[in-house]
Order: C-alpha cells, then sequence, then structure tokens
C-alpha cells in the first residue's frame, strides 16, 4: 500500500468520523486512566457502567486510594478479571495521589511503572489526554491493519511500529481513534459492513476476497 492510498484511506476515515473519540466516559485524566485499566477484556459499555457509580464513590486518586479493595471490587464485579483489576487501580491511585500530587504524567516510562498498565494503556493516556502521535494497538486495529494491508505485524508492537511509520503525520494524532471506531463498528471481525464502508474501494481485502457490495 503506497503513501497516497493511505492519504485517501485516512481522509475518508476522517470524513465518516468527523470527531474521533474514545467512548470510555471519563471527567479527567485520573478517571480514563482507570477506565482503561479496566477496559482490558472488557467493553467500554461494561466499564461506563462500572465507573458511572465507582467514580461517584471515588472519582480522584485520594478517594480512590482510600478505598477498601473490597469495596472497589463491590463496583467493577461485573468485569472481566475484577479481583486483578480492584487491586491494581488501588496501588495505582496511591501511586499517584502519594507521589504525583494526583496528577496523571505525561511520561511514558512513569505511565507503565503503573500496577495494571502496560504499553497499549500508557499509549492511551498519551494519545487521548497529552494528544500524542502514538497508537495503542487493540484488537480492533491489529486486525483492521493486518487485514486491509495497512500496516502488517505478528505482534500489537509490530504493527504499531508500522502504523507510527506508514500513516501520514497529519493524521496520526487521530488514527488512534478512527482505526479502532472504524473497526468496531465496520469493519468487524466477522461478518465485516462493506456495503457500508467509506474506504471499500481502497480496500485491499475486499480485493481479496472479492467482496461485491449491492449495486
Amino acid at each position: 500500500m503506497n503513501h497516497e492510498k493511505r492519504e485517501k484511506i485516512f481522509s475518508l476515515l476522517k470524513i465518516s468520523i468527523p470527531d474521533p473519540k474514545t467512548e470510555l466516559k471519563y471527567n479527567s485524566p485520573f478517571q480514563l486512566l482507570i477506565a482503561v485499566i479496566l477496559s482490558a477484556q472488557a467493553t467500554d459499555i461494561a466499564v461506563n457502567k462500572a465507573t458511572e457509580k465507582l467514580f461517584k464513590v471515588a472519582g480522584n486518586a485520594k478517594l480512590l486510594s482510600g478505598l477498601h479493595n473490597n469495596i472497589i471490587e463491590s463496583y467493577i464485579q461485573t468485569i472481566g478479571l475484577y479481583k486483578s483489576k480492584a487491586k491494581n487501580i488501588s496501588l495505582t491511585s496511591k501511586i499517584i495521589n502519594d507521589i504525583y500530587d494526583g496528577e496523571v504524567p505525561n511520561n511514558r516510562d512513569a505511565l507503565e511503572s503503573f500496577p495494571g498498565v502496560g504499553r497499549k494503556t500508557a499509549n492511551v493516556i498519551l494519545n487521548t489526554i497529552f494528544k500524542e502521535p502514538v497508537i495503542a494497538v487493540d484488537t480492533h486495529i491489529f486486525r483492521l491493519s493486518n487485514r486491509i494491508n495497512l500496516a502488517l505485524g505478528k505482534t500489537p508492537l509490530e504493527v504499531e511500529r508500522g502504523l507510527t511509520k506508514l500513516i501520514p503525520k497529519k493524521f496520526l494524532v487521530e488514527a488512534h481513534h478512527l482505526l479502532i471506531l472504524h473497526g468496531r463498528y465496520v469493519c468487524k471481525a466477522q461478518n465485516p459492513k462493506c456495503a457500508n464502508c467509506v474506504i471499500y474501494d481502497l480496500c485491499e481485502f475486499a480485493k481479496k476476497t472479492k467482496i461485491v457490495t449491492p449495486s
């Protein structure tokens, strides 16, 4: 896939998704960090239902770090791996409250040092909160990138590096959410909605599989 095609793909995605943003609900960088930690192997809908109740009780690092793990678990028990996640968000809240004065740091090394925070979560925060041109490769982006030959890779890190190198610079900040939303609602894992796809004419997956859209 050449530069011109990638430019057209992201131009069309931007038209179809004029305001690309996370579907996680939050009112502060700290709340987004906690929501993203909880979102591992869970849907945004499930996370939003849990955090709506949790953040009413403890919406900042000081308050959340003061809750006993059992209390935290009671708010997030509908989410997978809730026991380990409760422990992680409790410890992360303590670190942010005690060391960073309640503020989420704009620093990859610091973010990745928090319990429950890996490269993908750190990238979400760096991109969404601090507008850094990084890509958090989730299952949707990984599938979409390989499927349409945007950036091939056997691991999320390989795909991330490929996307960072190949995506036109002017789209890099918004590319993360453009790709996630397109993958979530159009280029699905099963039964992709090719008939509704704005990049269908540029899609190498469609050509390879000879998908025909209704005329």
